[in-house]
């Protein structure tokens, strides 16, 4: 076999398997919005659900999930961010950092039914928080932080030596160097790694189980004082999200319309994720810009 054919036979494997996922991917997509978008509409956004009769809607666990997702990047961002940086920038390589490499990569594979596990010992029942969004967020962020912090760590460390060599000699502090070059260098790779743990907070439904709870209690959206019971912001009130929802009534629902909630929350997850990666992507572009122009 000479060389021309058997770079066409390659090409033409390569577009095949692409071609493969691609209608794997858009089938699932179609199934799920074929099915769930006739079902959305204004009041089943934001109406609450129904237990024993139709007509119910997903508004209190669809506000938890994005109230559950911007409480988890708040713990988690920061927290990688400076463990990324010190990783890539910092630390010397000896058996210490190898081990503690290992262990962010045995971390990351977790499945995440050991991590709810884990939270519901140590947030639910040991730090005596109860099933509740903050438990929820703590649990997710361990979920997401070998993640996140091996995102930070690659993306810096793939930026060309030249440019960190090129401030320093400019007279300009190695932090300064760091956060004036080097991460707005890297900022496409992290916003790639925010969107990844993003998506995984906002479909996770194991590790919510354990530590969010189940169950939401009656929310007044008039009141938003965090201390107060029935506000949405408690972060100390049990928050069952959107995925813990398709879970629970696909499993126990015996609403007469399960199914059709059912189908109509996956549909609106799925839209949500794909607007928020969309979103986040588009506001990540500008943010980049916007540090190297500068």
């Amino acid at each position: 076999m000479n060389a021309k054919l058997a770079d066409r036979i390659a090409t033409i494997t390569f577009y095949l398997i692409a071609f493969i996922i691609v209608l794997v991917l858009a089938s699932l997509l179609g199934y799920v919005l074929y099915h769930g978008l006739p079902k959305l509409s204004w009041h089943f956004i934001s109406s609450p659900p129904q237990i024993f009769k139709a007509g119910g809607g997903v508004g209190p666990q669809f506000f938890n999930s994005f109230y559950l997702l911007v409480l988890t990047m708040v713990i988690t961002i920061p927290i990688s961010l400076g463990a990324g940086i010190y990783m890539a920038e910092y630390a010397k390589k000896n058996a210490w950092t190898d081990f503690i490499r290992t262990m962010i990569e045995v971390l990351s594979s977790l499945p995440s039914i050991v991590v709810g596990l884990f939270g519901f010992l140590f947030f639910v029942i040991y730090m005596g928080w109860g099933f509740s969004i903050l438990s929820g967020a703590l649990a997710l962020a361990v979920f997401n932080l070998p993640l996140m912090v091996r995102v930070v760590e690659e993306s810096v460390r793939n930026i060309p030596r030249q440019q960190r060599e090129a401030g320093l000699a400019l007279g300009v502090s190695r932090w300064e160097t760091i956060t004036s070059i080097i991460l707005p260098a890297a900022l496409p790779g992290i916003i790639t790694g925010v969107i990844l743990a993003s998506g995984r907070v906002f479909g996770e439904a194991a590790a919510l189980i354990y530590t969010a709870g189940m169950s939401t209690p009656n929310l007044d959206f008039t009141n938003w004082n965090p201390l107060s019971p029935t506000s949405p912001l408690n972060p100390m009130r049990p928050a069952e999200t959107l995925a813990v929802h398709i879970w629970k009534i696909n499993g126990e629902g015996i609403m007469p319309d399960a199914e059709a909630v059912s189908d109509g929350a996956a549909a609106l997850l799925v839209l949500a994720i794909l607007v928020f990666n969309l979103g986040a992507r588009w506001i990540g572009g500008l943010v980049h810009r916007k540090m190297t122009s500068s």
